[in-house]
């Protein structure tokens, strides 16, 4: 049996991409180690079909954190036998590559989103050019490489020259699993419910438009459930409005937990907005799973997503972020109960078509090369 080791940066409690990959590698005869890193607050791992192994680092936290998380992974590769390596995004390339070509071993590369374009190094270009020639001395001597939309395959292809492989972040098809009540989880069983779930709700993902949106909306719940860089000021900007009684905050929680949530929403949301590449080309897997859930959908006017929303005809587009245009949009979805049943409809349909059975397909003709 050959063997993958599997790498990515998170504390790998609820990456469904890399999750997903390492069952399918299992499935392929692959004996896969997924490496990532522990921290503070991270829970412990629920059982699962391939080894995990998570890093204790002294850092969390700016450059030293990537130092140190890189040079710990460069010997961690070294010092462990596999067959083959695949590294998760432009933060574990480094020492994958190098090891690749120290071991002569074949490496995948999987790049989750547009990497250098992430609002974090769009504003600190001292950053961003590290990373921007990391991957301009990589990209190009790589042979198999995965994205998750057409427009960021087409971008590295332009860019780089070289064939990139696109695999969706889709979820596991949808199996009869009894999902919880509102009452046993504890939500409003009188409002409708909108939803907005993720695991980066940062700046400039419509989060702060859509909190005093609620100010216009009357009998509708907001649930956010999941972390990022604004959070905090999600939770102060509902104190500041007085609308505590409309906005709930759940932490991030395991994707097994977190689909009870999703089946009980009345409205799935992704409003990222279009201040730089990153998002504009993003399709982001809360998409899949609102629709895997079976739940109307409301999404910015962006290319990948808006793609997805279209062609199955799954729910509507927002094109204006003022918080009253959001607050008007949401109302008039969810009073037109006859265009809400035709959305959840199609999203039964659209969920045979769009499930990871049906993309890992893709991702087994390069694995299979190695197996």
């Amino acid at each position: 049996m050959k063997r993958a080791i599997v790498s990515v940066i998170n504390d790998l409690s609820t990456d469904q991409r890399v999750d997903k990959v390492c069952k399918t590698l299992t499935k392929a005869g692959y004996d896969v180690l997924l490496v990532g890193r522990r921290k503070k607050d991270s829970r412990n791992l629920e059982e699962r079909l391939y080894k995990t192994h998570r890093m204790n680092l002294l850092f969390e936290k700016e450059a030293i954190f990537y130092a140190e998380f890189n040079i710990r992974l460069f010997f961690f590769l070294l010092f462990n036998k596999t067959s083959l390596l695949i590294a998760n995004d432009l933060d574990t390339l480094l020492p994958n590559f190098l090891i690749s070509n120290l071991k002569r071993i074949p490496l995948v590369y999987d790049s989750h989103e547009y990497f250098t374009e992430v609002p974090e190094l769009i504003n600190n270009n001292f950053a961003r050019n590290i990373w921007l020639k990391i991957e301009n001395i990589i990209f190009p001597r790589l042979k198999h490489v995965f994205t998750v939309n057409q427009s960021i395959a087409e971008i590295y292809k332009t860019k780089y020259n070289v064939n990139v492989n696109i695999v969706r972040n889709i979820p596991l098809r949808k199996e009869n699993q009894i999902i919880k009540s509102r009452k046993e989880l504890g939500l409003d069983e009188n409002k409708s419910i909108i939803l907005l779930q993720g695991a980066g709700i940062n700046i400039d993902r419509g989060v702060e438009e859509l909190v005093e949106a609620m100010q216009y909306m009357e009998n509708i719940l907001l649930l956010i459930i999941g972390d990022g860089d604004v959070i905090n000021d999600l939770k102060n900007l509902t104190e500041k409005l007085k609308i505590q009684h409309k906005v709930e905050f759940i932490k991030r929680i395991p994707y097994q937990e977190l689909i009870h949530y999703t089946a009980n929403a009345d409205l799935g949301l992704s409003l990222d907005k279009d201040t730089n590449l990153n998002y504009r080309y993003s399709l982001p897997n809360k998409l899949f799973d609102y629709i895997n859930a079976g739940i109307p959908v409301l999404v910015s006017d962006l290319p990948e997503v808006k793609r997805i929303v279209t062609e199955y005809n799954v729910g509507e587009i927002l094109f204006s972020h003022k918080p009253e245009d959001i607050a008007e949009k949401i109302r008039n979805m969810l009073k037109n109960k006859d265009k809400i049943a035709e959305y959840k409809t199609n999203t039964q349909k659209a969920s045979l078509v769009l499930c990871w059975e049906n993309e890992e397909k893709e991702l087994l003709k390069v694995y299979d090369l190695y197996a």
